[in-house]
C-alpha cells in the first residue's frame, strides 16, 4: 500500500457499518450492553453533522482501511468511538492519522475536550492516546467491562 486519506464517511454508512462490524468481531467483549445493533442501524445517528463525524481511511485504490467516530458527549465535550484499523494496515499510520483528523473535527466543532473509552488489552490503542496527550480520567459513564478504562484530552 502507497499512501492513503481520511475522508469523511458520511456518504458512506455501509462501509462504515462494515469497519464497526469488524471492530466489534476483534474485540473480547460484547457490544450489545452499549446499543450496537441500534446504533448501526441507525447510522449515522449520533455521529451526524454537527457536532458529530465519522472517518473512513481509504487506501489508493478507494479500499476501506479504517475508520472512527465522534459524537457529542455533554457540552463542549465529544466522545471518540469505533476507532479501527483493519489488521492488513496496521503498523502504517492510518490509526495516528485518523486520530489527528477526528481531533481537528472536533475543535472544528467547538469542542474543548475530547475522552474515550477502550479496553486494557489493547495496549496499541492506549500507547496512540497517550502519544496525543491523552491521559487516564475517571469513568464518564458506569463501567460495561471490568477492563475498561477511560481517557481524556483538554483541546487547545
Amino acid at each position: 500500500m502507497s499512501g492513503f486519506r481520511i475522508e469523511s464517511g458520511q456518504d458512506a454508512l455501509a462501509e462504515i457499518a462494515t469497519l464497526f462490524r469488524a471492530y466489534a468481531a476483534m474485540l473480547p467483549v460484547d457490544l450489545s450492553p452499549q446499543g450496537f445493533d441500534v446504533e448501526l442501524a441507525a447510522l449515522p445517528g449520533e455521529y451526524a453533522p454537527p457536532g458529530g463525524a465519522l472517518l473512513i481511511a481509504r487506501d489508493d485504490n478507494g479500499t476501506a482501511l479504517g475508520c472512527v467516530a465522534l459524537r457529542p458527549q455533554l457540552p463542549g465535550t465529544g466522545e471518540i468511538k469505533r476507532m479501527y484499523v483493519m489488521d492488513a494496515a496496521r503498523g502504517r499510520g492510518v490509526g495516528r492519522s485518523l486520530l489527528k483528523a477526528v481531533l481537528g473535527v472536533a475543535r472544528a466543532s467547538g469542542y474543548r475536550e475530547v475522552k474515550l473509552d477502550t479496553l486494557r488489552h489493547l495496549t496499541a490503542a492506549q500507547a496512540l492516546y497517550r502519544a496525543f496527550g491523552f491521559e487516564p480520567i475517571a469513568p464518564y459513564a458506569p463501567p460495561l467491562y471490568p477492563d475498561q478504562l477511560f481517557f481524556g484530552l483538554t483541546l487547545d
